[in-house]
């Protein structure tokens, strides 16, 4: 895997809570709990193909 793309995400204090709790449940951080939601949404959508990402990257 390479670099990771930083950025601010605003959330509700309340789901932040949620997403805490969630992660403590679960041994992660709740930066590692998002991005694990994230590509778990991806994958479920048919959006998140790592070897088909990194292809089009090579090819620009």
């Amino acid at each position: 895997m390479g670099k990771k793309k930083s950025f601010v995400l605003r959330v509700q204090p309340e789901v932040y809570d949620a997403l805490e709790r969630w992660a403590a449940d679960e041994f992660r951080s709740v930066n590692g709990q998002i991005e694990y939601v994230l590509q778990q949404a991806l994958k479920s959508a048919g959006r998140f193909n790592v070897k088909k990402n990194e292809n089009k990257e090579d090819k620009r």
